[in-house]
């Protein structure tokens, strides 16, 4: 659990980051361009002592783990492109929503229906149930007349098919982590599989690699002008990027690769967080529908994980 509620409070962090990016004019796809480097640096500084990085190509996780990496940019520039045609309160809902894809894959597909150990029972699957419902509720919100798509910028169904993308992205990406999880990271130093850093790194490889090949068509074409403050604005980015999402993978290990269970309480925990963090310090106001919908993420928190508790 402790891994989690880390994941949960590194990725509020970055949230925090990507608020105040236009407060001092950082340029947000730099930053997320220049953040991967930070990442590999903070991870590999976080390699235990024997531990060996390489990229093996002849190795089928590698390849996954470097498809994984470059899916996370290219999820990044369909949400971009969605929030545009779309607006915002769409495209968050597309994303918090694909939840439901690594949750029914560890359920019924990578039959790990347990956490440490125990049975999904009854209240856990009302939880589950609840915590849907509950990221839809409490990331809503009206629809922003100044974020409607412009006239002529596109059909419906061009729309429906970007949101679509988003919905497939983050949950076919969120799968995947869950079964190189499972598949090929180890669980404790003693067990079979690569350690959590190495496959991590693998990943922030791929990412780095698509990440400076959009960046080089942009700047080629005339689109980008590098500033020194958007590698500072990367730095406060990719410490805890990568710190969220190595813990992720922990807390994955840590209940032996149930997204079932992990996912909608990292999910709903980042709401909740979140929410209360705009709140105090950011002033933003949250309409009654969230209000619902945060607390009943809570009743699903509890619902996910009495046992942990008892």
């Amino acid at each position: 659990m402790v891994y989690l509620i880390a994941s949960v409070v590194l990725s509020v962090l970055l949230l925090l980051n990507f608020r105040l990016f236009p407060r001092y004019q950082v340029d947000t796809f730099q930053a997320i361009v220049f953040n991967y480097p930070i990442c590999f640096v903070t991870g590999y500084l976080l390699l235990p002592a024997g531990v060996e990085f390489r990229v093996d190509l002849t190795q089928t996780w590698t390849w996954m783990a470097l498809g994984i990496g470059v899916a996370f940019v290219l999820t990044f520039l369909l949400s971009g492109a969605s929030t545009q045609r779309n607006g915002m309160t769409a495209t968050s809902l597309a994303n918090n929503l694909s939840l439901v894809i690594p949750v029914s894959v560890s359920l019924f597909v990578l039959a790990t229906p347990g956490t440490a150990g125990r049975a999904f029972d009854t209240w856990n699957y009302v939880g589950l149930l609840l915590a849907v419902v509950a990221v839809g509720l409490s990331t809503y919100r009206k629809p922003d007349p100044a974020e409607a798509a412009p006239t002529g910028s596109g059909t419906l169904g061009q729309s429906a098919l970007l949101l679509l993308s988003v919905f497939l992205m983050y949950g076919l990406t969120n799968t995947m982590i869950n079964y190189m999880n499972v598949r090929y990271i180890a669980a404790d130093a003693s067990a079979t599989g690569h350690h959590p850093v190495v496959v991590t790194l693998t990943m922030v490889v791929g990412a780095i690699a698509a990440g400076f090949f959009l960046l080089l068509i942009r700047y080629a074409r005339g689109g980008e002008r590098l500033a020194g403050r958007n590698v500072v604005g990367a730095i406060t980015l990719g410490i805890p990027n990568f710190l969220s999402f190595y813990t992720l993978v922990l807390a994955l290990s840590a209940y032996g690769g149930n997204g079932a269970f992990v996912y909608p309480l990292y999910n709903i925990g980042v709401i909740l967080l979140a929410a209360a963090t705009a709140t105090l310090f950011f002033r933003e106001s949250l309409l009654t529908i969230n209000k619902i919908g945060l607390a009943l993420a809570i009743l699903a928190i509890a619902l996910l994980s009495w046992q942990e508790f008892v």
